[in-house]
């Protein structure tokens, strides 16, 4: 979607940026500038600071910066098109676009969320009124779900039928196929792609309709869970159930909960706590945490965050460094989940919120908790586990804080505890012959000495395909695309002659690495893992312009180059994206990556 660019500038010219904030926040002039608090993260004391003259913007306190377009971005959760609409509007400004088509394209993102507005009524009326849901019905109230909050969270159902929804909604089947609700069968019939199942409607943060999550009945068959197809409206990486009905709280009470599923989410609410959202069918993802952090700086996770080991801990403390929050995790009794505690016991369930420990705090007391430390064998073999938890975090002052707890729990003196945490981590028997004798170091390439983490790693997978399909991938590739250090030496290695010479010239750890991501298969599309390390590549690059803006003595002078990387980043990851969307990041990383040393 584009705006003719004089019209994007008349509306920046126009818009009166002190006016504009102030709506959300009373600014008071100072000097030559307007202060007051910032209206994205809670704080006290001003540190909100505001150029009319340059219609420019900063947080000195959370870094946020822009200008009056980024601001109502921000503010309103608009794309960027939305928001100089936003502004068009409040100005009298008649805005031309591009391209008649674009405009269609807008037109018909609608249509989809009409549609998809219109099955979230039809699924709802058929739980509430139709005899076929029966069995439906039962079950909710079994699970302790009343009328009231059937209506507040929209729950529906599919019948069995292969057709009532598409026969219902008369649309064209392309629509109800871009929206999921749909699917073409192998007689080229368009029929209901949920069938026999309670669906929890998934709405984006503006509270449109994007997607479902169906759960089958017990004794039904197919697998537990179905969720919508991912398509122009819905990325189930990026969204998060009930995050519209959940911001108000999450920004007032400071913090989101996260949970597994969408019965744990309810469960929250019930018990008055309605700040919590779920992963829809995937993992916590990044692109999660960016998105949770334009509303708190505190995530709780509530379902086991230890069962995932050093790879959960990696990701958990590179994104508190990274997007600078803090990652706790609730402990509940053993055996419980939210949605059971919700209705046995909402108390408790509001206590343990209250006492979320530090994501290395849970893991610490988790090992000493179901330790034997009634002999000194068993203290100083909890010890030791402790101490291999601990030895992750990239804190020093935080490791040694957790290392004075395990001495006071285990009776052993924190200078012994030190010396042994200041070794080196002890290796794996299972991984010891095949690794080399170095770390590969941060970025994600130490992921392959685990398989499983390996597949997580958009720079690991890139580099399968540079030494299986090069013809494939090699010319999207930047060296600036791979984080400084062992990821971007690997690459620069695998594209510089035939494998097998590389491998003969190369150091042992880079080989090693080399030789086995040549022999395990990559199924990845190419332009969607260079997608992902551009994202990653920007990410990093404005990190390293926050921290020169701290230092500066004038932050606002970087404010439009990081609006404009921000941008460009808010394209590659638009439903709309496409790969001439990243030509603009990649020549302006090649310029600017050397000198923010990233």
């Amino acid at each position: 979607m584009g705006i003719l660019d004089e019209d994007v500038v008349r509306v920046r010219e126009t818009a009166d940026i002190v006016a504009v904030i102030s709506q959300h926040t009373q600014l008071k002039r100072v000097g030559q500038r307007w202060s007051g608090l910032c209206p994205f993260h809670n704080e006290k004391s001003p540190s909100f600071s505001v150029n009319s003259t340059d219609g420019l913007y900063y947080c000195f306190g959370c870094r946020a910066s822009g200008d009056v377009i980024t601001f109502v971005r921000e503010i309103e959760h608009l794309d960027f098109v939305g928001a100089v609409e936003w502004l068009a509007a409040k100005s009298g400004i008649t805005l031309r676009y591009t391209e008649k088509n674009e405009s269609e394209s807008r037109k018909r993102i609608a249509r989809l969320h009409d549609l998809m507005e219109r099955a979230v009524d039809w699924y709802h009326d058929r739980l509430l009124t139709s005899p076929d849901a029966g069995r439906a019905r039962g079950y909710l109230r079994s699970r302790g779900f009343d009328r009231d909050m059937v209506e507040q969270f929209r729950v529906g159902w599919a019948s069995e039928s292969w057709d009532d929804l598409t026969k219902a909604l008369k649309a064209p089947t392309e629509l109800l196929v871009d929206t999921g609700l749909g699917l073409v069968n192998k007689r080229g019939r368009t029929q209901d792609f949920f069938r026999a199942r309670i669906l929890f409607p998934i709405f984006d943060d503006q509270g449109k309709a994007v997607a479902f999550g169906g759960r089958k009945l017990p004794d039904t068959e197919g697998p537990k869970y179905q969720n919508s197809r991912e398509g122009p409206l819905y990325n189930k990486s990026r969204t998060l159930y009930a995050l519209n009905w959940a911001k108000t709280d999450i920004v007032q009470a400071g913090e989101a909960i996260i949970c597994e599923g969408y019965t744990d989410v309810i469960g929250f609410f019930t018990a008055g706590v309605p700040r919590a959202v779920a992963t829809c069918g995937t993992a916590l993802t990044e692109d999660h945490i960016r998105h949770l952090k334009r509303f708190t700086n505190r995530i709780v996770l509530a379902y086991d965050a230890d069962e995932a080991g050093q790879a959960a801990a990696e990701r958990v403390y590179e994104w508190e460094r990274r997007h600078e929050i803090e990652v706790a995790v609730l402990a509940l009794p053993p055996g419980a989940d939210p949605d059971e505690l919700a209705r046995s016991d909402p108390g408790a369930l509001k206590a343990a919120v209250a006492d979320a420990k530090p994501f290395l705090g849970f893991r610490v007391d988790r090992v000493l908790g179901a330790a034997n430390l009634s002999t000194p064998e068993g203290r100083a073999r909890a010890a030791s586990i402790a101490l291999d938890a601990v030895r992750e975090h990239p804190s020093e002052l935080v490791r040694d804080q957790y290392v004075m707890e395990i001495a006071d729990v285990c009776r052993i003196e924190p200078a012994r505890l030190r010396a042994q945490l200041a070794e080196p981590a002890p290796e794996p028997k299972s991984q010891s012959r095949s690794r080399g004798d170095d770390d590969p170091g941060p970025g994600g390439v130490d992921a392959v000495r685990a398989p499983i983490r390996v597949r997580e790693t958009a720079e690991v997978e890139a580099l399968r395909l540079v030494l299986q399909r090069p013809g494939d991938i090699g010319r999207l590739l930047i060296p600036e695309l791979f984080t400084p250090g062992v990821p971007r030496d690997a690459y620069v290695a695998a594209t510089s002659g035939p494998l097998h010479e590389v491998l003969e010239t190369t150091e042992p750890r880079l080989a090693d690495l080399l030789t086995r991501l040549a022999v395990e298969e990559s199924t990845a599309e190419p332009a969607d893992v260079v997608m992902r390390l551009a994202v990653e590549s920007g990410n990093r690059a404005l990190a390293a312009m926050d921290a020169e803006a701290r230092r500066s003595e004038d932050p606002l002078s970087y404010a439009p180059a990081v609006g404009y990387l921000k941008l460009m980043l808010d394209d590659l990851r638009g439903d709309e994206s496409a790969m001439e969307s990243l030509d603009p990041l990649l020549a302006w990383l090649t310029e600017h990556s050397a000198g923010l040393g990233c």
